[in-house]
């Protein structure tokens, strides 16, 4: 962080290829100090159509600001992606609780929040604990050097996660196939599925999450028949009707995956560039959970989401009008020194850490205890099975302007 000084013309943070290179610190300081509220080109790129632009938000008080005032800041306009849906997706897309404002939002939070009562997510702590000490054993076991993510935490966060939903062994890769096609789509090493004008299509559109779509309400008609302690169970007799079942299990299946699939490696990169911070976790000298919340600051999973405006309004001495696209930027949020001191370091005794991994407002994230106990679980298996580690090789991060994922990190047993 020792050189700052970035161009005007060089503040993009819209290109997803710029996240494969980590988190673009010195452009988010640029814009957090002399632009926070900055009007960004929607360029195309990768194939996908230019679109009309948003303002980017970059500092965390305007951050929260806009994810509480959700009667400013709409959900439900144009959904919460940076992209423009189809204008003929819309309706579909808005039976997601992701996207819907207050009231409506409130009603179906309500309903769907008592499948996460602390109580039930809790007791996976066991089996998630059996689990992750499984999958790091088998990993150590393969040599001095493994890709974290291919022998554990892609396997780690789907198996809890299907454990959670209720998910028959032999149906679990579904999810992950699901998972990669939808949060994926924007790395060029990903499949695509294109249309007759040869563009890629929108992997959220009804057609590409019909067969998805199927089979949540066959889960759920066998959970009706044979109801279980897992949260289909709970869906299936929560007075949802068959959309907002449908699209409550699209919504757990690729978020409630993807932000433990991208902040479990995303920490352990975080100690493996950090020894000292590594050695003072293995001393006991900090706190496990205190220690999450940072590795979730410094890695926050979800990089981006979109809001539109409702109406005229203004931010920062922007005019911002009807109708405009406002995309709050988490990844820099959690590095703002206005609020974090020291926030490009490491301190895994940090408090408090007000970070916005999770978001906030009513749509913060429903399963951020269920995601903390996965991480904190996971990183206490690894303290137990894994002898001191460091990076073997550069990481492989995901084209994403969305997800801050990590597709591959190989790790190798050194001195700490």
């Amino acid at each position: 962080m020792s050189d700052l000084h970035v161009r005007p013309r060089a503040l993009d943070v819209f290109d997803p290829r710029v996240y494969a290179r980590g988190l673009p610190h010195a452009v988010f300081r640029a814009l957090r100090d002399a632009h926070p509220v900055h009007r960004q080109e929607e360029h195309e790129v990768l194939g996908w159509p230019p679109g009309p632009g948003f303002w980017a938000v970059t500092r965390h008080e305007d951050v929260v600001r806009v994810l509480k005032d959700s009667r400013t800041y709409s959900s439900r306009l144009g959904a919460t992606q940076i992209r423009d849906p189809d204008p003929a997706d819309l309706p579909f897309i808005r039976r997601m609780m992701l996207n819907q404002d207050v009231p409506h939002h409130g009603r179906l939070r309500r309903l769907v929040s008592r499948a996460f009562v602390p109580g039930r997510t809790d007791r996976f702590e066991a089996a998630a604990r059996r689990r992750a000490g499984e999958l790091l054993t088998a990993a150590r076991e393969r040599g001095p050097a493994f890709d974290l993510v291919a022998a554990v935490t892609d396997e780690y966060a789907l198996l809890n996660l299907t454990d959670l939903l209720g998910v028959p062994h032999g149906d679990r890769a579904l999810l992950l196939e699901w998972t990669e096609r939808v949060i994926a789509y924007q790395d060029p090493d990903e499949p695509k599925v294109t249309g007759p004008d040869g563009r890629p299509v929108n992997p959220r559109s009804p057609a590409m999450l019909a067969e998805m779509f199927a089979y949540a309400q066959e889960l759920a008609a066998h959970k009706r028949r044979s109801p279980a302690d897992d949260v289909m169970t709970s869906l299936a007799h929560g007075g949802l009707d068959d959309g907002e079942l449908e699209m409550f299990f699209f919504l757990l299946t690729v978020a409630g995956n993807d932000t433990v699939r991208a902040a479990a490696p995303g920490g352990f990169l975080a100690l493996a560039e950090h020894p000292d911070q590594q050695r003072r976790l293995r001393e006991g000298s900090t706190g496990i959970g205190t220690a999450v919340d940072e590795l979730l600051r410094y890695h926050p999973p979800v990089l981006s989401f979109r809001r539109t405006a409702a109406r005229d309004t203004g931010l920062r001495g922007r005019r911002i009008r009807a109708g405009d696209k406002v995309v709050v930027f988490h990844a820099s949020a959690n590095y703002d020194e206005r609020v974090f001191t020291d926030p490009y370091g490491l301190d895994l005794a940090r408090t408090p850490n007000p970070h916005v991994s999770f978001g906030d407002g009513p749509h913060v994230c429903l399963g951020a205890h269920f995601a903390r106990l996965q991480l904190r679980v996971l990183h206490e298996e690894a303290l137990r099975i894994l002898p001191p580690y460091e990076l073997a090789a550069p990481p492989r991060r995901l084209v994403s302007n969305f997800i801050n994922g990590v597709k591959e990190l190989r790790l190798s047993t050194g001195t700490v």
